[in-house]
């Protein structure tokens, strides 16, 4: 995967490096704002940090806590021992430094994907606005991405044990990173991966113990539960206005037709069969272009699937569309240019000051618009997937020290 010819390497460098710049700025400048307007303009921070005292504090981690923070905290216990070290410092020291993380993390399994500097530096184009977006908000999903991304790296080379740890940890935080599981067939090792998988959860699971109780845990996992049942209502409940949560097929679906009370059923039974499917392919398991579209298949299925999924989860669906949009470097096909062009517009752009307030109630807002040209890209991968028909190109260029599966 290159650039056409007459792409110097010398400015492929530069524009890599100035890509790095800008991948670490924006979202450190765009949180400084928040920062300097005060605690509402950086809640979700708040509600991170109080995840791990919480804990400490052996308080309910899912009641409301107007003393501390807005709304109620969705994330499991185990996010206690994740957000710790950032909690324990200054609130505007603790953010900066962990919207840094977060940007390092996902940057870092980019750097991990078995493709040129020329394609990486694509990717980075295409979803540093919506990597911004998501950590502007303080959000976990970018490092989610992250691990997603390492986990499917990792499961390539046969590293089964830290992919198991990371699959454990995005479920353990936000229930949906158990799909990282769908890559085994990847590493075939099956057994040591139930092993890894079984032994990391449990440890995951635990771990939070250090800092609290058995007894506390325990029942903090029960109301995570409940806590994950109740937001479920309440996204599907926003369909009946104008609101931004439950930004998917079926929240699409919903506030299009006018049908809010339809079953999620209809739409996840038959979506998890087409994430299985093209694994029935077992021949194609091994063949580089059919395990990164799977990779992008699955970044961009969670989302587009989930009721939970709202504009800064997108970084992880938008980073599975650019995974797909680098396969066909150095020449896209029209339809590659005109999804790209449906991305940019309406899923990254639309939710941002560049579009007037209106437009985005009237439209994009009120029929979930943003969702479309993801969906639109799910089915398209989707499609490749199942009939093998996409274009064949050498084996990726794989990272220094990456033993790429071929």
């Amino acid at each position: 995967m290159s650039f056409p010819a007459g792409h110097h390497p010398s400015v492929e460098k530069r524009t890599f490096r100035v890509l790095t710049l800008l991948w670490f700025l924006l979202p450190v400048v765009a949180v400084s704002f928040k920062l300097w307007i005060g605690p509402s303009a950086y809640n979700n921070y708040l509600i991170y940090k109080h995840v791990f005292l919480h804990v400490v504090e052996r308080s309910d981690l899912y009641a409301f806590h107007p003393e501390d923070h807005l709304y109620q905290n969705h994330y499991g216990p185990s996010f206690s021992l994740l957000i710790a070290p950032f909690a324990l410092l200054p609130d505007f020291t603790g953010a900066i430094l962990w919207v840094m993380f977060g940007a390092a993390t996902l940057y870092l399994a980019i750097r991990r994907l078995p493709v040129s500097d020329a394609a990486r530096a694509v990717l980075m184009g295409i979803i540093i606005v919506e990597m911004t977006g998501s950590l502007q908000n303080f959000q976990f999903n970018t490092m989610l991405c992250a691990w997603l991304i390492l986990s499917w790296v990792w499961l390539r080379e046969g590293r089964v044990w830290p992919a198991a740890l990371l699959i454990s940890g995005g479920m353990l935080v936000k229930l949906y990173g158990i799909l990282g599981i769908l890559f085994t067939p990847f590493s075939g090792r099956y057994g040591r991966m139930l092993v890894a998988m079984s032994m990391s959860t449990l440890l995951l699971a635990a771990l939070p113990m250090i800092l609290s109780d058995p007894v506390h845990i325990f029942g903090s996992y029960e109301g995570w539960y409940h806590r994950l049942v109740g937001k479920n209502a309440e996204n599907i409940g926003t369909n009946l206005t104008d609101g931004m949560q439950d930004l998917s097929a079926m929240g699409m679906f919903r506030r299009i037709t006018g049908w809010y009370h339809v079953s999620n059923l209809w739409f996840l039974i038959p979506a998890g069969l087409l994430m299985l499917l093209p694994l029935a392919r077992t021949e194609r398991w091994h063949d580089p272009g059919f395990q990164m579209r799977y990779l992008a298949q699955l970044l961009i299925g969670l989302v587009v699937f989930s009721t939970s999924a709202e504009s800064p989860t997108y970084v992880i669906a938008v980073t599975g569309f650019a995974i797909w949009f680098i396969q066909y470097l150095p020449r896209p096909s029209t339809l590659a240019w005109v999804l790209l062009f449906a991305v940019i517009i309406l899923t990254i752009l639309s939710p941002t000051d560049i579009f007037p307030r209106t437009f985005r109630k009237a439209f994009v807002s009120r029929y979930g618009l943003k969702a479309l040209p993801c969906v639109a890209a799910w089915f398209v991968i989707t499609r490749e997937l199942l009939s093998g028909r996409y274009p064949k190109t050498e084996p990726p260029h794989a990272h220094p020290g990456t033993a790429a599966r071929s």
